[in-house]
């Protein structure tokens, strides 16, 4: 996942090296200086270059929301891969707890040193097991519920960080375009370098914004997917949970 991130981020940010490269090789010869200045560069200096021209007024807030959003899609994908069990070998060793002299009582302990919203689910349903079938299968149903929004916990934050980056990117650029008009205003004529230079920086904003907002959604998706895999792991095990309670339940 993390290789992903660095790939994502290094294909925008050379798209956008490229993009402002062939920008500058259109505009004179002032431009082919910037294209030498930018060649001499390294990397992260062009970008820290890039980065700064933008103005902490626009570039803080877009900082802001890829490191919450990151540090929230961090939390979540460590607690659901945490969450992570071996169902299967779970199932096995509660119908041999269950059916050994340990019975009930076995299978709580088994439960509750398993890791994992599954484990806690089926401890809640083996709680339950004395007051009969529907009972269990209520508490599978009611506690799934808690586990299920505990899980998806946070997610929203995500998802606001990937609509707010790219909002933020375009209200720089309106209110850039909007300074380098006020320029031209001033300086009463339109050269080619008072131009250049004021949309410039009001782009910069929205490039910044759009790549902090791939890489949250990249994110944001693969968390989704990790859930709905859990959910449904969860699900599918419930119901061959609740055909071993047939056997052990008291009718």
């Amino acid at each position: 996942m993390k290789k992903l991130i660095a790939l994502l981020f290094i294909a925008g940010m050379m798209t956008f090296g490229a993009g402002n490269i062939m920008f500058a090789q259109s505009t004179g010869s002032a431009s082919t200086e910037t294209v030498e200045t930018v060649k001499s560069k390294t990397f992260h200096e062009g970008m820290k270059d890039r980065f700064i021209e933008g103005g902490p007024v626009w570039m803080a807030p877009i900082l802001l929301s890829l490191i919450f959003g990151l540090a929230i899609a961090m939390e979540r994908i460590i607690y659901l891969t945490l969450s992570a069990t071996n169902t299967t070998k779970l199932l096995a060793s509660i119908e041999s707890a269950l059916a050994g002299k340990g019975g009930v009582e076995e299978a709580k302990e088994v439960c509750r040193n398993t890791r994992g919203p599954v484990a806690s689910v089926f401890y809640q349903g083996l709680t339950r097991i004395d007051s009969g079938i529907e009972e269990v299968e209520k508490s599978l149903v009611a506690y799934g519920s808690v586990i299920t929004g505990r899980m998806e916990a946070g997610i929203s934050w995500i998802s606001l960080f990937i609509a707010l980056a790219p909002m933020l990117g375009f209200l720089g650029t309106v209110v850039g375009m909007i300074q380098a008009f006020d320029d031209i205003a001033a300086a009463g004529d339109i050269s080619p370098q008072i131009v250049a230079s004021g949309i410039k920086v009001a782009l910069l904003t929205t490039v910044f914004g759009l790549i902090v907002a791939m890489i949250l959604q990249v994110l944001y998706n693969y968390i989704i997917a990790k859930v709905d895999s859990l959910i449904n792991s969860m699900e599918d095990t419930s119901i061959t949970f609740m055909d071993m309670m047939n056997k052990y339940v008291k009718k």
